[in-house]
């Protein structure tokens, strides 16, 4: 399946939230509500003027069908390495398991690379036990645990 990639934009907010509404676990945790649109929005321009956060649109001749956001963090660890952070992976539901989510983390592995990155790190829910085989199978390692807080 041949893939493009292009930074996501305010008129993408729709597909972003039919992806969340198809995710069990995201939509549980966090439904999109008709009062989240502003909300929406104000986090789409901060990481649009971000240079370290990137919010992409994943398509298939033509069509969003995929997405994710890369974030980039610096660090004094590991010899002021930087890290790459990816979070919000999504794939459209009749795509899974197509080499969509494969094909889109190794094209993520790579922007971070460009960037000079020394590390990729992602979390993933406790519950998404195919997704961290997914992962193991990028060559990601299951090294640390993860701690959230909801405020």
């Amino acid at each position: 399946m041949d893939l493009t990639y292009r930074e996501a934009t305010e008129a993408d907010l729709p597909f972003l939230d039919a992806l969340i509404a198809t995710d069990e676990v995201a939509a549980a945790r966090d439904p999109v509500l008709p009062d989240n649109a502003a909300q929406q929005l104000e986090a789409m321009r901060a990481i649009a003027a971000d240079p370290n956060h990137e919010l992409w649109i994943v398509e298939a001749g033509g069509e969003p069908v995929a997405s994710f956001h890369l974030s980039y963090l610096p660090g004094v660890s590991r010899k002021g390495a930087w890290r790459g952070q990816v979070e919000s992976v999504r794939v459209s539901p009749h795509l899974r398991g197509q080499g969509v989510g494969e094909a889109m983390m190794r094209w993520a592995i790579a922007r971070c690379e460009e960037r000079g990155c020394g590390v990729v790190q992602l979390t993933s829910d406790n519950t998404r036990l195919a997704a961290h085989r997914f992962y193991e199978r990028l060559g990601f390692a299951n090294s640390h645990a993860g701690f959230k807080l909801r405020l």
